[in-house]
């Protein structure tokens, strides 16, 4: 698949009108890199979120939230994290975008000491995969291919402080508890078969 430019044309322009060009070559020159380092892996894998960029067969954007307890998304090899696919709304927007079309942005970023990286690359999603079964509550695992790794400048991200994980979160032993969503009338009858909140409506 082919790899983009760190920059196209629209991002040229701006930086032209801007003056920045020289700034933007340098900052990829001295930051982009297409491997992930010890520290990247050790940022990414403390991480309790990230957000989800992609888009649909005719690049139509999405943006989706994604959490867990720190080491949910696993940095695999020099090229390839992986994330897993917990239970949501079942109406699937991003992995189905990732299905018509595999081109991903991730975003993480650490609100308690200000740092933030982008994830550039290719997803497939397998509910087949491998490390399905060694993760507590995965439906589904996506792999990401990475094309573009690059830190930001932290000066705008608002300082905040973590004050419990999600209950919601899977974790071994523990039945996380129903969202209340689920035991709604509207919404209760056309769960999926199987779904243990059926018993709550």
């Amino acid at each position: 698949m082919q790899t983009p430019p760190m920059y196209h044309a629209g991002m040229r322009a701006l930086q032209d009108e801007f003056d920045s060009r020289r700034l933007a070559d340098r900052l990829a020159e001295k930051l982009l890199h297409s491997r992930f380092t010890a520290e990247d892996r050790a940022f990414i894998e403390a991480q309790r979120c990230f957000f989800l960029a992609s888009a649909d067969a005719d690049g139509f954007p999405d943006c989706s939230y994604k959490g867990g307890a720190p080491g949910f998304v696993r940095v695999l090899d020099e090229q390839t994290l992986a994330f897993p696919s917990f239970d949501g709304n079942g109406m699937f927007r991003s992995l189905g975008n990732l299905r018509a079309n595999p081109r991903v942005g991730l975003l993480f970023i650490d609100f308690e000491k200000p740092k933030r990286l982008r994830v550039n690359g290719f997803a497939q999603v397998d509910t087949a995969d491998p490390l399905l079964p060694l993760t507590v509550g995965a439906q589904a695992i996506v792999r990401v291919s990475t094309h573009q790794i690059f830190p930001n400048c932290p000066r705008y991200i608002h300082r905040l402080q973590l004050l419990e994980l999600s209950p919601y979160v899977p974790a071994e032993g523990l039945a996380p508890p129903v969202p209340a969503w689920k035991a709604f009338p509207e919404f209760n009858d056309v769960l999926p078969a199987g779904d243990s909140a059926r018993e709550h409506g």
